[in-house]
């Protein structure tokens, strides 16, 4: 055999050798050695990955960098391809100048009113109740507000939850109370806060918001959720707790 040959074949043996050494670990799940890092991994930024250390190594220059960027203006997430849970989930266009400074809100037709005032004039819930959904909607309205609610505002929506009765809270107001009260301000007193309550939004997306919304409009009126022989609402008001009785 010719001794060019040989050498060759020897070198061949000897990377095979070291590649497969190089290979093994004692760590299960360990992809062994990387020859070209960059062809296993993605160099692309990810978010809530802590880039001040990589690979075990410590980077102090980027310890105060944040990778979690704000997303570009008027850019929401993405919800699926039905359009009209998309709508629903979009933001709302009125807004307080002041949401302007605190929420980084652009592009809205901002207003020297409160949201609460504005959401006055959304009264119809986005989330359209038919005879078909109407038990669903009304289902996870239950699980959500039983979570979410019921400690404070009562099974029934008395305003009498546990956390009332205690005592460690007081001065919340039954629904059949607050009937008059549209869709959005309802939406918003959930989604912002309102008074002694705190904000939910950042723990209930949109939908879960208006399923409330639904769900608690049971609590004012004694027929809502429910629909005559020709699919139209039933909405027959709860007498309020608070009217004086006459003999």
């Amino acid at each position: 055999m010719k001794k060019p040959l040989i050498i060759a074949l020897r070198m061949f043996t000897l990377a095979a050798t070291l590649f497969a050494v190089g290979s093994c670990a004692s760590d299960a799940d360990s992809s062994g050695l990387e020859y070209m890092p960059d062809m296993y991994r993605s160099p692309a930024i990810e978010p809530n990955v802590d880039y001040g250390e990589i690979r075990g190594r410590e980077h102090k220059e980027y310890k105060t960098i944040l990778s979690s960027l704000t997303p570009p203006n008027h850019t929401i997430p993405f919800y699926g391809t039905d359009s009209t849970e998309v709508k629903l989930m979009l933001p709302g266009r009125k807004a307080s100048f002041v949401f302007r400074e605190t929420h980084g809100l652009f592009g809205f037709d901002f207003s020297m009113a409160d949201e609460y005032t504005l959401a006055a004039e959304d009264k119809t819930n986005p989330y359209t109740m038919t005879p078909a959904n109407a038990p669903l909607i009304l289902a996870s309205g239950k699980e959500i507000y039983t979570a979410m609610c019921q400690h404070c505002h009562g099974e029934k929506g008395d305003g009498q939850g546990p956390m009332v009765v205690s005592g460690a809270y007081v001065g919340v107001p039954a629904y059949a109370e607050r009937a008059a009260l549209s869709d959005g301000q309802i939406f918003y007193s959930i989604y912002y806060g309102k008074n002694m309550m705190g904000a939910h939004g950042s723990i209930l997306n949109k939908k879960e918001i208006w399923t409330l919304v639904h769900y608690v409009r049971q609590f004012q009126r004694a027929d809502y959720g429910k629909f005559d022989a020709n699919g139209k609402p039933m909405t027959a008001a709860v007498a309020d707790s608070t009217a004086k009785k006459t003999k």
